[in-house]
Order: C-alpha cells, then structure tokens, then sequence
C-alpha cells in the first residue's frame, strides 16, 4: 500500500488526492463534516489506501486528523504506516471506560495520528453497535478537527453500514475495471438505507 503522498508529492496520483481534498472541504461548508467513512462496496485494499493518502494531505495543511481502522476482520491502515496492530480501537473499547485516553499512533506528521482496529472482537459487528462506540466516536470528535474512519467492504459485513448511520459522511471507493457496477450500485443502496451522507464515490484507476 503506498502512501504516494508521502513518497511521490509531485506525482499525479498525490494531485489527485489533494483535488479530493479541496472537494471534502466544500462539503464542509454545506455541513458540518467530523467524522467520516472510507469504505467500499467489495473486499479490496482501496479504501485503506484512500484513506491513508486523505489522512495525509489533511495534516500537511495543519489539519489535526485521527485515522481509526475499524476493520476488524482485515485491518491494513497499520501496515499503510508501519505501525503495531495492538493495542487498538478494539481493546480501547473492551476498557471500563471509553473515557480514559485512546492508543493513538504517531506517524511521520504530526497533525495525523492512527488508532489501529487492535485485538479482533468476537463479534465486530456487536461491537460497531454498541453504545461504548458511539461514545467512542464522540471523545475522538474531540480530538481532532476530521476522524476518518476505515471499515470492511459493505457487500460482506454490515459493520460499514451501522458505522456510516452514525458519521457526518461517506465516501464510496470504487475500482475502474474491478468494482462491478450492481456491486457499486448495492453499496449505494447500502448507504441509501442506513441514511447516510454519501459524499460522493472516489474512483481509483488500475494499476
């Protein structure tokens, strides 16, 4: 997974994500957008990657960014940055209280900080439901000026839709020549269901 962001900045790829950027910032200006959801419609790596190279160019321009995996069946934001996988978002939440302080990971920039997904729950979905996560939204809502939010493909879990009924906004990460048109259009009507702001639908060229 490349953080082109990091790696390449003068690249096209890296262009493209600060283009991504400026849109996410007009939408803040129609709402209020804290937290968002990075997801798609199948299993792939594209939303992590997405999510990653956003993260990235919102703390090269001073703002304070939390990137949470919440994918608790194939976590990759800790590969993305080279971090340990635990203790994490789930371990937080198994504590007494979600309001002691979360394992937040430095990375190489010092607006953004990472909270891997941690030890996998037994039921993630369960846990994507409770009450302790939605506390746990709100306290990370508090610490940073965006929350972006990882999750598994919408096709095989229900865990991205419960989450996304619960975030200001969604975006929807589709690959050109992968992601099947009735697959992006059952995401669509995934999000549809749960209410949720869809932002809009990121479209990730082929390698």
């Amino acid at each position: 997974m490349k953080l082109v962001t990091l790696t390449d900045p003068l690249s096209e790829a890296a262009e493209a994500y600060r283009n991504l950027r400026t849109n996410l910032h007009f939408a803040m200006l129609e709402a209020p957008l804290r937290t968002l959801l990075v997801v798609a419609p199948d299993p792939s790596n594209s939303a992590s990657l997405v999510l990653a190279n956003l993260a990235v160019t919102l703390a090269q321009i001073g703002r304070r960014v939390i990137a949470v995996d919440a994918d608790f069946h194939t976590p990759a934001l800790h590969l993305a940055f080279d971090v340990p996988h635990t203790p994490g978002l789930a371990d937080w939440l198994s504590e007494p209280t979600v309001g002691s302080q979360p394992e937040l990971r430095p990375t190489k920039l010092a607006d953004l900080r990472l909270l891997t997904s941690g030890s996998r729950p037994a039921i993630p979905a369960d846990l994507i439901s409770s009450d302790r996560m939605t506390q746990a939204i709100a306290r990370l809502s508090e610490m940073a000026d965006l929350v972006l939010f990882n999750a598994p493909p919408l096709s095989l879990y229900s865990d991205a839709a419960i989450l996304a009924s619960r975030l200001d906004g969604v975006l929807l990460v589709v690959e050109a020549g992968k992601t099947r048109r009735d697959s992006a259009q059952k995401a669509r009507d995934t999000l549809n269901r749960a209410r949720a702001r869809v932002l809009g639908v990121v479209m990730l060229g082929q390698s």
